[in-house]
């Protein structure tokens, strides 16, 4: 196994077997290469493909970059980007432009994209307040943090019969199945290609990088913001993702509060269809948005039935071992500010986020009706809480 996966990373390092770009993603991947490539080079470039250079143009105008003023070419967006920015985005739009939308065999492509782009808002918005990496390299990092399994199935799997569909998240049941099945995965392979495209060093170091705790070591800023994107996008996304987890570990390793979390989330649905036009992927604000409050309104049903039995703790004699944290005797009002603070945690962060959700959309649209009641819920939860813990507002 171990031969195997070394000699798919030698044929990738060597550029072979690889899924073949379109003419002008090869110029682009060229000209990292180049030394002293100029404004012209790279504008002479991309003015080849006219869809490409209309959307780089969207992207340049957009809320992604606050441009001072328009920009209508090339050259003035290089001279705002970036040299090596803009190159490095036109490579990424040229990858969407490789690869095939819908559903290929087990691998959803449009959903892929989704996912994306969705991570790479989020690592964007993150960057942004964490002020420890580039914005523009934390949006790339997150766009491009799955592209392995694109080329992963590409070399391992087109054309084999009775291969389950492939799904990003949970990510480790993914990377677990292609460890055992093919010794190596699309991370690994995500790696080397991303090497041998010429991405940026920073970038390319992310790919080792999943499911990082607060105990993993020393973890570059990047990684740490792209695989939180990954967790948030998966908020979105997954059906079966639980509200709090990314909230709590965006809090446990950034100490980020709820209130900027929720900013960031509704940031990304203000943003995500302009930039999902100039990827040519057809994102669903609206339908988004309603998973999300459904797996809000789920939550705060759970939680109501946590606050509705907290009452029965005032008459509890004998406490259960979970509540005892390693004490011989606590006292029924301690046990309930223990349980309190686990229901505050994820009725705050549901709370927040509705409530700024709720100024942002119009009060006659589906989703601030749906939104409205989420809000409803929380207050009436938050009360509830305070009359059983004698808190007075």
């Amino acid at each position: 196994m171990k031969s195997q996966s070394q000699g798919i990373l030698d044929r990738i390092s060597a550029g072979y077997s690889l899924p073949a770009l379109s003419p002008v993603a090869m110029r682009l991947v060229r000209l990292a290469s180049v030394e002293n490539v100029t404004i012209d080079d790279l504008a002479e470039v991309i003015e080849k493909d006219p869809s490409l250079t209309i959307r780089l143009l969207r992207l340049a105008n957009s809320a992604f970059l606050c441009a001072a003023g328009p920009i209508t070419t090339i050259n003035q967006a290089i001279s705002v980007m970036g040299l090596n920015r803009l190159r490095i985005m036109a490579l990424s739009l040229s990858l969407r432009d490789t690869f095939p939308l819908g559903k290929v065999g087990p691998l959803d492509y449009e959903e892929f994209w989704k996912i994306s782009l969705y991570q790479a808002l989020l690592a964007k918005a993150l960057a942004e307040r964490l002020r420890t990496c580039k914005s523009d390299e934390a949006f790339i990092g997150g766009l491009i943090l799955e592209v392995g399994i694109l080329i992963f199935y590409d070399l391992l799997l087109k054309g084999e019969r009775d291969v389950p569909d492939l799904r990003l998240q949970p990510l480790k049941t993914l990377l677990d199945w292609e460890e055992e099945k093919y010794g190596i995965n699309h991370r690994q392979i995500g790696e080397a290609v991303l090497k041998y495209w010429g991405f940026p060093e920073e970038i390319v170091a992310c790919q080792p990088y999943h499911n990082i705790g607060t105990d993993t070591g020393k973890v570059p800023d990047l990684a740490y913001i792209c695989d939180m994107s990954r967790e948030f996008s998966a908020l979105i996304r997954q059906k079966s993702m639980d509200w709090q987890v990314s909230f709590s570990k965006a809090e446990d390793i950034y100490h980020l509060e709820y209130d900027i979390l929720s900013d960031i989330l509704v940031s990304v649905f203000e943003e995500v269809q302009e930039i999902a036009a100039s990827f040519k992927v057809e994102m669903n604000r609206k339908q988004d948005m309603l998973v999300l409050m459904d797996k809000a309104n789920a939550a705060l049903s759970s939680l109501f039935i946590r606050v509705t039995n907290l009452s029965d703790m005032r008459m509890m004699t004998n406490l259960p071992p979970s509540l005892s944290s390693g004490r011989k005797e606590i006292t029924v009002g301690e046990a309930l500010q223990v349980v309190v603070h686990e229901i505050r945690n994820p009725l705050t962060a549901i709370g927040g986020f509705a409530r700024k959700l709720e100024k942002r959309l119009n009060p006659a649209s589906e989703e601030w009706q749906y939104v409205r009641i989420i809000v409803e819920e929380a207050m009436r939860l938050e009360s509830a809480i305070d009359e059983l813990t004698g808190k007075k507002k």
